[in-house]
């Protein structure tokens, strides 16, 4: 699936990769996921794309941002939109697909493999044109959760799938005692 020589980025979108492996029962090590990469071929860059909420005092993503930010990982946010639905219940609202998809378009001469965390179907037409040029793009999401965390046309057009509970034991962690209100990377993705 990968070649020493080749020159790979990450592309990795934070709420929906949260979801996946939350639906496994595990947490991701982004410390491990990082050096897995790094033995795998060149790796140039790993980016991270979440929207955070700017108005709260206590954002539980902020420090895992910070930390992630100073340990190589580019990272791309922006502030989440809050509304109130119909019945009454807060939602919040912070799609990155077109900041992940305008950045692996830019990067995509420079790299050889682009491997994306995500499972979501709308990326079905990124993977479709990095091919085009040249790019091979490894998908790392789930079929086993109830339901499947990867749309079935995005797995048929990537080069390769990379099952996430597969990649468990290489840069996963047993899951943290969570706030009650959960963890603020399980957002709608909308």
């Amino acid at each position: 699936m990968f070649y020493r020589d080749e020159r790979l980025a990450l592309f990795i979108d934070g709420s929906n990769l949260y979801a996946a492996a939350k639906s496994l029962g595990f947490d991701i090590d982004y410390k491990l996921l990082r050096q897995e990469f790094m033995r795998r071929g060149k790796l140039l860059r790993a980016f991270y794309y979440t929207a955070l909420l700017e108005n709260d005092e206590y954002s539980p993503i902020r420090p895992l941002v910070d930390w992630l930010h100073y340990n190589g990982f580019t990272m791309v946010t922006k502030p989440a939109k809050e509304y109130t639905d119909s019945q009454g219940r807060r939602k919040v609202k912070g799609n990155m697909d077109i900041e992940l998809t305008v950045d692996a378009m830019e990067l995509a001469p420079h790299v050889d493999h682009i491997v994306l965390f995500s499972g979501d179907g709308d990326f079905r037409p990124l993977v479709e044109a990095l091919q085009r040029k040249g790019v091979r793009v490894s998908v790392v999401s789930t079929i086993r959760s109830q339901p499947p965390m990867v749309a079935d046309e995005l797995r048929r057009q990537a080069d390769n799938f990379i099952e996430l509970e597969d990649l468990k034991d290489a840069i996963g962690r047993p899951p943290r005692e969570r706030a009650p209100r959960d963890d603020a990377e399980a957002m709608a993705d909308d």
